[in-house]
């Protein structure tokens, strides 16, 4: 290394994303700048009989070391300048492994439902605790998917599951996994990622009862510990692979979701953020747990102990699937100046509603009909500022305040009439966020404790301020009348409310 090369380093810390088909990592300096970045490919899942879905493990490791020498090599110290790492992924996703870590069978993902009736059943059995925490035990929850391995054990199936005396095996969340790798021993699992797999942030242990009456060993399922933990420091080996430094922190990351999350900046109580995405998730920070007796809204526990809570719809930025996204600007330029539409939407593409309201039935709708192309644009807009404004109501029905700013991420908050529309229903600003995404959001948790003091801190000095979008006064006498229809039309369907169908 030349002596200016030298000079230019300065430390920086690495956020590795594993999402479903790809692997992303980024290397940040203490101000937030992102320094290089590296990327690589995994498997597409693949279906398998029974609504499983599944993937080889055996990848994550390759991929993640690929994207972790594409990064450190662009560095000026060629990786040495590295002082933490932090590891997140999708929620619910783990692999069966044996004592080394070796996985022993494929991989289940998040959506993979061949443990939906074994996830009915603990629902049932830990009834009590569940509704304590404020979670509802879903169809394609992780706890579920444990059980069923835990029964094909000994048992004709994936053919590494008798070779081994069944209390050998160890679940691993993709984080556990590279971890493992990362240090060159077992590390423990943060409390987000083990959350659909049945752990109790609040009481801060496994559901042994649930556990058990499941017939999942105890021996099956790591310690847990607070994100932003140190587990461990990066091997020789690992060093070796990926160009990080050897003694360089390994700290413990949380799900894909709440990395984003974080990545906004939205840390402290009263702080939200509105993802809107394919699909519209509100997502924010409680200094106490808040449970949903609608069941619309569940927590994750925060790094510092505070709570997540947070709700994702079936509906959001895929109401505009059908149209060319070269149409887009011009649909946006036409709708601004058209002003508020005369017609009301809810642009449902699927059957069924999860957030703000849970209702099987949920059907999408529109009163009235359209003008032309630029008012069926503009409804469509209209129409997930409407739900998003529910969800804002939903949060204080529950007894969560949604300070303003609103901050804003994902794909649809870089139309600025859609976040005029969304701040003009609101009646508060949003504030978007330039980099709002899950491997900036891992690299946060891993600036926590190694260039900041805090989190808090990380995401004061790392996260970019961004824009503030202000309401527009003169449409928002004619969009709350429309939100008015809104409800009132689904309250007229029998959709919200506890007994919604």
């Amino acid at each position: 290394m030349t002596a200016p090369q030298a000079a230019q380093a300065v430390p920086v810390v690495v956020g590795l994303d594993v999402a479903t088909a790809a692997v992303r990592v980024v290397c940040v300096d203490a101000a937030g700048r992102v320094v290089a970045e590296g990327g690589a490919a995994l498997p597409q899942p693949v279906a398998v009989p029974g609504g499983g879905r599944e993937q080889d493990a055996r990848a994550w490791w390759p991929a993640a070391a690929q994207a972790l020498r594409q990064a450190t090599a662009q560095l000026p110290g060629r990786g040495g300048e590295v002082r933490a790492i932090t590891v997140s992924a999708t929620s619910g996703t783990f692999v069966l492994a044996d004592r080394a870590g070796e996985p022993v069978c494929p991989a289940s993902m998040y959506d993979d439902r061949r443990g939906a009736e074994l996830n009915a059943e603990a629902g049932r059995l830990g009834a009590h605790r569940w509704r304590r925490l404020g979670l509802t035990v879903g169809p394609t929850a992780a706890i579920g998917r444990v059980a069923r391995l835990a029964r094909l054990t000994g048992r004709t199936g994936a053919a590494r599951l008798q070779e081994e005396d069944a209390d050998s095996f160890r679940v691993l969340h993709t984080p556990d996994l590279l971890g493992r790798r990362l240090t060159g021993a077992p590390v423990p699992a943060d409390w987000s990622h083990a959350l659909k797999t049945g752990y109790d942030p609040r009481t801060g242990e496994w559901p042994a009862e649930v556990l058990s009456a499941l017939g999942v060993p105890a021996s099956w399922l790591p310690a847990v510990q607070a994100p932003g933990t140190e587990a461990g420091v990066v091997c020789p080996r690992a060093a070796e692979e990926t160009g990080l430094p050897a003694g360089c922190s390994v700290r413990l990351g949380m799900t894909d979701g709440c990395a984003g999350q974080i990545a906004t900046g939205a840390v402290r109580p009263g702080q939200f953020v509105g993802v809107l995405g394919t699909t519209y998730v509100l997502k924010g920070v409680t200094r106490e747990l808040v449970t949903d007796p609608w069941g619309a809204m569940y927590s994750h526990r925060h790094p510092d102990g505070w709570w997540l809570p947070g709700g994702a719809s079936n509906t959001g930025g895929e109401a505009l699937a059908d149209t060319p996204a070269g149409r887009l600007a011009a649909l946006d330029a036409a709708a601004s100046a058209h002003g508020p539409a005369s017609c009301v939407q809810y642009p449902l593409r699927r059957n069924g509603e999860r957030y703000p309201f849970v209702s099987g039935a949920a059907r999408g709708f529109r009163l009235g009909d359209p003008r032309d192309d630029v008012e069926r644009h503009r409804a469509a807009l209209e129409g997930v500022a409407f739900l998003e404004r529910l969800a804002v109501e939903h949060a204080a029905a529950v007894g969560i305040a949604v300070e303003p700013p609103l901050y804003t991420a994902g794909g649809g908050s870089r139309s600025m009439l859609w976040n005029r529309i969304r701040a003009t229903v609101l009646g508060m600003p949003l504030r978007t966020v330039p980099r709002a995404e899950t491997a900036f959001g891992a690299a946060l948790i891993a600036a926590s404790g190694t260039l900041h003091a805090s989190l808090a801190e990380a995401t004061d000095a790392m996260v970019e301020p961004g824009e503030s979008v202000e309401p527009v006064p003169g449409e928002r006498e004619a969009l709350l009348d429309s939100y008015g229809r809104f409800t009132a039309e689904l309250g007229a369907r029998g959709w919200l409310g506890p007994d919604a169908g």
